[in-house]
């Protein structure tokens, strides 16, 4: 039969009964007089009359004695949680005979406080396991030439250590010297704990559409996005289209957008991503160019928490149940379906990492209010000594079809100096294009970080004109902690007449629209408004660029937020300008919020504006078994109310109800009344979604005067791999695979609607890359007959992997099993094992063990001493509905 490790609750049994002999021998002896006797003893007579029903116990005798023997415990290293691991204790006496290195060099190694009876555990562990825990071995003599399979005491091989064993608490405390530890930093984890993950197939899917009818006109409006991917080894292949379909009475149209395909790896000596194929050029320096060739870059997710140092937030207001699409670099990278008031979307996974983002709100009436989000770094500071860089070279690529596919290349870097002083700079180059860029940043502490930098470029634009120019660009962050401030980003950048960008020399045309087939054809546009956000005009050169982003807590409940930009251009005064201001706060358990919305882009003759006020008032605190802890509501229930209004006069109210439902709140509901003016009349909404185990889905309808939609959803990943296939919530950048076979619809701590499937697999989605994640399986959703060894894991994934989470899951009986030898019940305290499995449990009374995970056949094993005769083997045979039974009892000889 397969061997297979102790089953967790045979452990904790073990646990127990060993917990409680000290316990009954304390209790005894504080009978006596401590003065009276020379060490805590205990007579075996108080359990039995007869010594033979009674194990060797002699060293429990000892205060704190415990058996030797392999414990999951928690380990603490000078006072800091380090993991949980299986830990091998041993008695001092066995341990002064077994560690013959440490005796060795006992003549050269200070003297440790130790222990020489057989009542204390002393831990061992392998040269490998040190090392993980953070030993710097190299640097101990007696150890740096040990193979990483030895085993050795803790504190007998590292001088001044000292090991503390809490067998209650199931915690060991190391104390070792900080000069005999590796001096990495905080976070740090090596580079050989990082897990490549599995060789799998990955496809990641969104598709979204509404059916509408406006005034009897009907209409169909479908979105799928698509990441598929290959994991071989380190090498991640990905690959990213959408697919988009409008339908009306008229006509139909239908685009294929194939938006990138690439191939990356990790090199870890560098601490770099190798990406060949489609991408995006860094942007520290220059504005993020998409591109199609090769970069070679610094993956700062590598470096420690300590050491590293923005996905954008999008803000917006819906007058309406409106349609939010978001672009970049002309490919729809977003599209999702919100209800009227104030909305943010905080789940984006941008194709490139920097260039700005362009929203699109479009209302159920067919208005379109458009508007930019600035995407780009905060001031480019590196620690000292910290090189930071990128190589790329390639094809220019975009989703329109304004701008050439000619060749460049580009090089960046940054380099982190004495004082808090980083310089950086970096040069693109093609055919029409070059320039070169240089900057300076500094750490000014408590006034926060600067950085300045110009570029000078040399262009020649499509109607063969050439230009020279200079940009200089400002940026500052700073959080003032005392005061609750967060400027997470100030930036000013100013260019003379003459410069132009990469992207600029890039364009067939002096002027145009960026998307021409959507404006040709103006389907989506059904008030024909043009759309003045994807214009441009190569003779209007860009002059200065204002960038704001502050937040301010005030006081324990309330923040405020500001974010704009504006870009004004040589030869108009016309700008393009947004700003976003909000307050929420939080009165009586409810929150409520206020937020407006300025935009204005080139050309258009009216800004749009929108306020918004919303409202939300928790039920739970009223459903709640106890009103003064509203967290004890099994369910999320609110009361809502939103209102908004623009600058013409629309004002738009609705008041809904909002909550979740189900065991582990996976459903998701909204139900909702409006009423706005100026002829829009009544509305309504209801919408629900569900998070599951194989996907997400949701649904919608809402209504207004002469306007009815349904609006649906599907999302979800699967994973193909060695073991077959499974499905799960949508998948992030990086995964992770629960592996527990046997271990059916099993739920997954932190993680809603994650179960494993009938085969006991299971995805969790978006894991930290070079980071330690916690798996753990609820074990409270375990079946009556299925135990897991050890319900928690911990794993270190790279970028893009899936990795591996296993747990050993024991399906079978639990029993108890009442054991006699010639005739009389086993004695107390004998150990029982099984051929199968590692491990043993504990006889307590009248011969009983508790067992689990047992076939309905087999054979047990008993030790009470160390002669012959103090041990026996045991057949046993379960009855066969024994595994619908929460526990069988059984009686078996053992012989």
């Amino acid at each position: 039969m397969k061997k297979q490790q102790q089953p967790a609750s045979s452990k904790r049994a073990k646990v127990i009964i060993n917990r409680c002999i000290p316990v009954v021998f304390s209790s005894l002896t504080a009978i006596v007089p401590f003065h009276v006797i020379a060490e805590q003893y205990f007579n075996p007579a108080f359990l039995s009359s007869d010594p033979s029903a009674v194990a060797d116990l002699e060293r429990f005798n000892q205060d704190g004695g415990q058996a030797p023997g392999s414990y999951r415990v928690d380990v603490y290293i000078n006072g800091s949680f380090i993991a949980a691991h299986d830990i091998t204790f041993k008695s001092a006496k066995e341990a002064s005979d077994l560690d013959k290195v440490a005796v060795a060099s006992a003549a050269t190694m200070p003297k440790n406080n130790i222990s020489t009876d057989d009542s204390s555990l002393t831990p061992f562990l392998t040269i490998k396991e040190l090392e993980a825990i953070g030993v710097n071995v190299k640097a101990i003599p007696t150890l740096r030439d040990l193979p990483e399979d030895k085993i050795v005491g803790v504190e007998k091989s590292i001088p001044d250590a000292k090991a503390f064993f809490d067998f209650e608490k199931q915690r060991l405390d190391l104390s070792i010297p900080q000069i005999s530890m590796k001096n990495d930093a905080r976070g740090y984890i090596p580079p050989e704990q990082w897990d490549e993950g599995i060789n799998a197939l990955l496809l990641n899917y969104n598709f979204t559409g509404n059916e509408s009818s406006n005034d009897g006109k009907k209409e169909s409006d479908k979105f799928l996005s698509l990441q598929s991917g290959i994991n071989l080894g380190a090498w991640r292949l990905r690959d990213n289209s959408s697919w988009s379909s409008t339908s009306s009475d008229n006509n139909h149209t239908s685009d294929f957008q194939h938006i990138s395909t690439y191939v990356e790896r990790t090199i870890i000596p560098f601490k770099s991503e190798l990406v060949a194929g489609d991408t995006s050029t860094s942007g520290d320096v220059f504005d993020s160019n998409p591109i199609r060739g090769v970069q070679i870059s610094s993956d700062d997710n590598m470096l420690p928490d300590s050491q590293k140092g923005f996905a954008p937030t999008i803000r917006g207001i819906a007058k309406s149940n409106a349609k939010v699409t978001i672009k970049q670099n002309n490919y729809v990278i977003y599209q999702t379906y919100v209800a009227p008031g104030a909305f943010e979307i905080n789940d984006l996974f941008p194709t490139s990492s920097s260039g700005d983002l362009q929203v699109l709100v479009e209302e159920n009436d067919g208005s379109i209010n458009s508007y930019n989000v600035p995407f780009s770094g905060v001031p480019v500071l590196q620690r000292e000594g910290r090189i930071k860089y990128a190589v790329s070279a390639g094809k220019y690529r975009n989703g329109g079809d304004q701008q050439d596919t000619s060749t460049f290349e580009q090089a960046t870097m940054l380099w982190g100096l004495p004082y808090g002083i980083t310089a950086y700079g970096g040069a693109q180059l093609s055919n029409n294009y070059r320039s070169l860029a240089l900057g300076i940043g500094k750490n000014f502490g408590d006034l926060g970080a600067f950085s300045i930098d110009i570029t000078q470029a040399n262009s020649t634009l499509v109607d063969d004109s050439k230009h020279q120019g200079q940009s200089m660009r400002f940026l500052y962050a700073k959080t003032l902690n005392e005061f609750g401030t967060n400027f997470r980003l100030l930036g000013y950048r100013y260019s003379t007449e003459g410069f132009y960008t990469l992207s600029d020399t890039m364009y067939k045309r002096m002027s145009g629209y960026n998307d021409s087939e959507s404006n040709n054809n103006n389907n989506n546009n059904k008030n024909n408004v043009p759309e003045y956000f994807d214009y441009y005009n190569l003779n209007y050169t860009k002059r200065g660029k204002l960038e704001a982003n502050i937040s301010q807590q005030i006081g324990e409940d309330s923040n405020i937020y500001l974010s704009g930009s504006q870009q004004s251009y040589w030869h108009t005064d016309e700008t393009d300008t947004l700003l976003q201001v909000g307050f929420s706060s939080m009165a009586w358990g409810a929150t409520y919020s206020v937020a407006y919305n300025y935009n204005k882009s080139q050309g258009q003759p009216e800004a749009d504006q929108i306020f918004s006020l919303n409202v939300s008032i928790p039920l739970s605190q009223w459903l709640s078994p106890d009103p003064s802890n509203a967290m004890q509501s099994a369910h999320n229930a609110f009361l809502t109310y939103n209102n908004s209004r623009d600058n013409k006069g629309n004002m738009t109210q609705q008041a809904g109800l909002a909550g979740t439902l189900l065991d582990n709140n996976n459903l998701s509901y909204s139900v909702s009344q409006g009423y706005g003016n100026n002829d829009v009349g009544n509305s309504g909404a209801v919408s629900g979604s569900y998070q599951g185990g194989y996907g997400n889905a949701n649904v919608g309808y809402n209504y207004s005067s002469g306007y009815k939609q349904v609006n649906y959803g599907l999302s979800g990943g699967i994973v193909a791999h060695r073991h077959g296939i499974t499905l799960g919530q949508p998948l992030g950048d990086t995964n992770v695979l629960i592996e527990a076979p046997g271990a059916d619809n099993v739920g997954v701590e932190n993680n809603t609607g994650v179960k494993t499937d009938w085969r006991g697999y299971a995805i969790v989605p978006y894991a930290s890359t070079y980071r330690q994640n916690r798996i753990a399986l609820d074990t409270t959703t375990l079946n009556s007959h299925t135990d897991i060894d050890d319900a928690v894991v911990n794993v270190v994934p790279t970028q893009g992997a899936i990795v591996r989470a296993t747990f050993n899951a024991h399906v079978g009986i639990k029993a108890l099993i009442t054991l006699t030898h010639n005739g009389k019940p086993l004695p107390f305290g004998a150990s029982v094992s099984r051929e199968d499995v590692t491990g043993s449990g504990i006889v307590g009374d009248a011969g009983q063990v508790y067992m689990t995970g047992l076939p309905l056949t087999g054979t047990l094993k008993s030790q009470w001493g160390k002669d012959a005769n103090a041990q026996c083997e045991a057949t046993y045979t379960l009855p066969e509905d024994s595994l619908e039974k929460a526990i069988t009892y059984i009686t078996a000889i053992c012989k």
